[in-house]
């Protein structure tokens, strides 16, 4: 399986080294517009295979997308990252144009790859993506969820004290501090709801701690965050090669689930070999049904920003 990661900064880089040392894939493409930066992240990497143990072949290249072909699945990382006191919504009018050109130079030599969104805004970014390729709706996919799930399952073993690992939680809406959503309702520790263990206001700081949790880390690193972001793709890409079939909130493109059409947003997703393989129709109740359509209309907004590139 070979997989295509556009994109060598800290997300990407990180991305690839998880992919590589879990032996997801058997080869594994780096590529970036520095002269010489892909080709020295592929190079560190390799560096580790006899002291970690694995063989995953590298590869780095600067911006020849002849070498991505034959991809299996491609992530697209590139753009620029978000910088202190700068929202998601903001990195629109500079990544859209990035990401539109790389989807199309991938695709040109993988038309069969399945293909991963991580630029921000990620769930804008899905969508013109979508929409720029004319894929069917089960190759793209946004990974936001995946990530916001993961730091909500953080937040939670943090206020639990117990082991993230025993702790079941997801995040659907956009990916975005104002538009994620937490269900804390459905959140569980070993099956039993972790409501019996925090109360309403443990667990109304939990969401909101997660809601806000990279606009935290943007501003202890100053810049995006990466471990977790990359960690969060290579999870995503094991499911799909390895058909695994996972419930993985991500961004995808909805026709009437949730009441909403003609959007990408983040919702419970069968993740396999084909991409996308079923959208999980959980039972939201009307609390929760209120802020998803809130949500779909702050990404719908966004999304009106793409006319002058679709």
């Amino acid at each position: 399986m070979k997989v295509t990661i556009v994109g060598a900064g800290n997300v990407g880089a990180t991305c690839a080294d998880a992919i590589a040392y879990r032996r997801i894939a058997s080869e594994i493409v780096l590529l970036d517009i520095r002269e010489g930066f892909a080709e020295g992240k592929a190079l560190d990497i390799m560096q580790t295979q006899t002291t970690l143990g694995f063989n995953t072949k590298m590869v780095g290249s600067t911006n020849d997308y002849s070498k991505t072909a034959g991809s299996d699945v491609v992530v697209i990382t590139s753009g620029i990252p978000r910088k202190p006191g700068m929202t998601r919504e903001e990195l629109i009018g500079i990544n859209a144009g990035i990401v539109k050109t790389v989807a199309e130079n991938l695709l040109a030599h993988s038309p069969n790859a399945i293909v991963v969104v991580v630029s921000n805004p990620m769930d804008t970014m899905t969508y013109l993506t979508l929409k720029a390729t004319g894929l069917p709706k089960n190759r793209i996919i946004g990974m936001g969820g995946t990530l916001d799930s993961s730091r909500f399952k953080t937040y939670l073993s943090l206020a639990l004290n117990k082991p993230a690992n025993d702790i079941q939680g997801m995040v659907i809406g956009g990916h975005g501090d104002t538009t994620m959503i937490p269900l804390t309702r459905l959140a569980s520790y070993n099956g039993v709801p972790v409501s019996q263990f925090l109360s309403e206001d443990e667990l109304t700081k939990v969401a909101a701690d997660t809601m806000v949790g990279g606009a935290t880390l943007t501003g202890l690193l100053g810049t995006s965050a990466w471990y977790a972001p990359g960690a969060s793709v290579a999870f995503l890409v094991d499911s799909i090669l390895n058909d695994q079939k996972k419930m993985i909130p991500c961004s995808v493109f909805l026709e009437g689930e949730y009441g909403q059409s003609d959007i990408c947003i983040g919702v419970p997703c069968i993740i396999g070999r084909n991409g996308v393989e079923k959208i999980v129709d959980i039972q939201l109740n009307d609390e929760e049904k209120a802020k998803f359509a809130k949500s779909a209309e702050a990404v719908r907004a966004m999304n009106a920003d793409l006319k002058s590139i679709l």
